[in-house]
């Protein structure tokens, strides 16, 4: 019997047309502005006679070009499938450095962040050049999206098999539903980004064989992100 390819429908499959909509919109929008930018650039560099100055600005369009490019690679990424190609990885190590490339990724930021590392001697099998992608998207949509101010709480711990690493976010007036959390690719589309970040974080978090929820506590006016992902052994097991 010939295969029936449209049966087993993925999330990706089952987006709202005004979402696809709003959301090519929106990527028009910011393509026409490099385009234009370019056009403009381009037309004063005809203009100019002095070579230094040609130069210059011909420096500064490819740097135009260039801002294109990595806005489309980016963009290619963030919808592409996740391969993970996971290795043994002590959790404590894993938390360690997360922690330092976090701090450096994000040093400009005015909030600190407040780490709370607590793994023992728990292994991980993860791919850690993504699950760290994963990581820094969960902050900088932490530090993009309706924060207040205050200090950002990072936790790293053991809960039985399981690896929790939750992140805790001042935020008032969230009014977002967290049911299907990182569920929802395109719902949200602003000038440079397009709802897919926490859409990519849950791929891969899943492809690790975890899980991501969030919860809102508006009594205390907190976002708490957490990352599930499976403990393979103990280091002295």
């Amino acid at each position: 019997m010939a295969e029936q390819p449209f049966e087993d429908r993925t999330d990706a499959q089952n987006i709202g047309w005004s979402d696809v909509v709003r959301f090519i919109r929106q990527l028009s929008h910011d393509l026409r502005n490099h385009l234009n930018a370019i056009e403009l650039q381009s037309a004063y560099i005809s203009e100019l006679a002095g070579e230094n100055e040609l130069k210059d600005e011909t420096k500064r369009l490819r740097g135009m070009i260039s801002g294109l490019t990595s806005a489309l690679q980016s963009l290619s990424k963030a919808i592409s499938d996740v391969k993970a190609n996971p290795i043994p990885y002590r959790a404590t190590d894993f938390a360690e450095d997360s922690r330092k490339k976090i701090d450096r990724d994000f040093s400009g930021e005015s909030a600190p962040i407040n780490w709370n590392i607590q793994v023992g001697n728990a292994m991980l099998n993860v791919d850690p050049q993504l699950l760290q992608e994963a990581f820094t998207e969960l902050f900088a949509n932490a530090f993009r999206h309706n924060r207040d101010k205050g200090t950002l709480t990072a936790i790293a711990k053991v809960d039985r098999n399981r690896l929790l690493f939750t992140l805790q976010e001042p935020k008032s007036g969230f009014d977002l539903p967290t049911e299907s959390w990182g569920r929802e690719p395109l719902r949200k589309a602003s000038q440079g980004h397009y709802g897919l970040g926490l859409n990519r974080v849950r791929a891969i978090v899943e492809a690790h064989g975890g899980k991501i929820h969030a919860q809102y506590d508006p009594s205390v006016s907190t976002l708490t992100t957490t990352l599930a992902l499976p403990i393979s052994a103990d280091k002295d097991a």
